[in-house]
């Protein structure tokens, strides 16, 4: 009885009255983010060896582009998750009470760094969308429309504009244009936005709807003009075979692209609506939805991270084949540095034998060939 009181003074009693309540809750959603910093982390490390060492088919303008996404994306493991992750521990089941008590320059600055890090993801992903529909719609202007120095300028601006407009964000003091709060239903560092509800509706306005317009527009208008080249296509009086080699010749680069179309706009909007949903809700009404719909809602745009690797990169076959080709390469390796110290050991050995009182170490010319050969075959 006295245990349980004790539990209860330090705040781990909810309105149940079942202290375990609270910590399994908590326990599991450190898991699952636990877990999700971890795919991400793999995910994106593996796309970055296969970009690294070149993609066929894919241009260089392309390749910043992904690589743009893939490194915002990298950063929701690296920094967001184990930013987070450390305040929630740091304060344990007690979070509720203790993130009442006030804004701090830590959850600041980590709500700081998670905002800017999620609009340069949502920029990258509208950058992606833009990039497949010049390289689809004005394939011979693509160099000139996307050049080297405008794709830089371009990746540049996609990560510099949210740091500028969350810049009044990262200001501490009672006069703070936004408020900041742990959320302990979500184990997450973000802006309190109830507490200035225009700024919070424009900074939601300027990051996440230029994103969501554009993978909208260019993927719906890929996604029309497929399936109007598939019903012409239909439609004409060509066999079979012709059908096959007017695709391969013509309509190659507009399949590959009408392919990804739908699990673009699928995964982007289930990762982002929920969460966008939630904050205008919270700004608009200065309500709080459920914790755990709190949770999943704060946590999937996160979740795109991981996502992104099969909606962009393992869906290609140029990607999957380029992977291939790297694990390939990195199981021979490690298969010559295994044949490599197996030599010596024979050498050694036979040296060993060659000391011993009464053995013969004579050898002929044709036996030491044959040594030889089978030595190297081991190789």
């Amino acid at each position: 009885m006295s245990g349980r009181t004790c539990l209860c003074s330090e705040g781990l009693c909810s309105g149940t009255g079942e202290p375990w309540q609270l910590g399994s809750s908590w326990a599991a959603k450190t898991s699952l983010v636990c877990t999700l910093g971890i795919l991400v982390a793999v995910g994106n490390g593996l796309v970055f060896v296969v970009i690294a060492s070149s993609v066929s088919g894919w241009s260089h303008s392309s390749r910043l582009v992904l690589l743009s996404l893939a490194a915002a994306d990298t950063a929701l493991a690296l920094l967001v998750v184990p930013l987070n992750l450390y305040h929630s521990l740091a304060l344990g089941p007690v979070a509720e009470k203790s993130a009442e008590a006030g804004d701090t320059s830590y959850c600041r600055a980590v709500a700081f760094i998670n905002s800017s890090i999620f609009g340069a993801s949502l920029y990258s992903l509208a950058g992606v969308s833009l990039e497949r529909y010049v390289a689809v719609f004005f394939p011979l202007h693509y160099r000139r429309l996307l050049s080297r120095r405008r794709v830089a300028l371009f990746i540049t601006a996609a990560w510099l504009l949210p740091v500028f407009l969350l810049v009044p964000l990262s200001v501490p003091g009672p006069g703070a244009v936004l408020q900041v709060r742990f959320s302990a239903a979500a184990l997450l560092c973000e802006p309190d936005y109830s507490s200035n509800t225009t700024y919070s509706v424009l900074m939601a306005g300027t990051i996440f709807c230029p994103a969501a317009g554009t993978v909208t527009f260019t993927n719906v208008r890929l996604w029309l003009v497929a399936r109007s080249q598939r019903r012409r296509r239909k439609a004409l009086a060509f066999p079979e075979k012709e059908v096959v080699r007017l695709k391969r010749l013509h309509l190659l680069p507009l399949d590959a692209a009408s392919r990804i179309l739908l699990p673009v706009v699928i995964a982007f909007y289930v990762c982002w609506a929920p969460c966008m949903g939630t904050i205008l809700y919270n700004a608009i009404t200065h309500e709080r939805v459920h914790e755990w719909v709190e949770f999943v809602a704060l946590w999937l745009p996160t979740g795109s991270g991981f996502l992104n690797c099969f909606v962009y990169f393992w869906i290609n076959r140029s990607f999957r084949h380029k992977f291939q080709k790297v694990g390939h390469k990195l199981c021979c390796r490690a298969q010559q540095e295994r044949h490599r110290h197996l030599l010596p050991t024979l050498s050694v050995s036979v040296g060993e034998v060659c000391k011993r009182p009464g053995s013969s170490c004579s050898m002929s010319s044709s036996y030491s060939l044959v040594f030889s050969q089978r030595a190297q075959s081991l190789l």
